[in-house]
């Protein structure tokens, strides 16, 4: 259990402040317009890059950039290019993104947790006194 005399959090935001975030979150969704959201099954089929196959997919782009002669011409290697810088952009970005989110959920549960722990000491306190039949209380 919490302790009570350790309160983390003890502050609220300004309107001013939550709409400034919520300004900030707009301009950087307007400056992304090309994201994108998939099904779960798209989710769940999607061939997916990693550590591994991105070095096999960088040696495979450049091994095709060599020799684009040997190659239909429906096989864009400038459309493969940019698909790949397009993802180590994206992956710098969900990188600094999954960071600020994992201090906002961290904030949150902290918030959350004093106050829940706060009103459980609180609701055992009032029941202790109508057990021990504080006037006003009842049990």
């Amino acid at each position: 259990m919490s302790n009570l005399n350790n309160n983390r959090i003890n502050t609220v935001l300004t309107e001013e402040q939550i709409n400034n975030v919520k300004t900030a979150i707009k301009s950087i969704q307007a400056q992304l317009p090309l994201l994108t959201g998939l099904t779960v099954e798209e989710r769940i089929n999607l061939p997916k890059i990693n550590v591994a196959n991105k070095a096999f997919t960088e040696d495979a782009i450049n091994a095709i950039s060599n020799n684009t002669e040997m190659l239909p011409i429906f096989l864009n290697v400038n459309h493969m290019k940019n698909d790949l810088k397009f993802f180590t952009q994206l992956d710098e970005l969900t990188g600094l993104v999954r960071q600020l989110l994992e201090k906002l959920e961290d904030t949150q549960m902290l918030a959350g947790s004093e106050s829940y722990v706060s009103a459980l000491t609180g609701y055992k306190l009032f029941s202790a006194a109508a057990e021990a039949g504080v006037p006003g209380l009842e049990k």
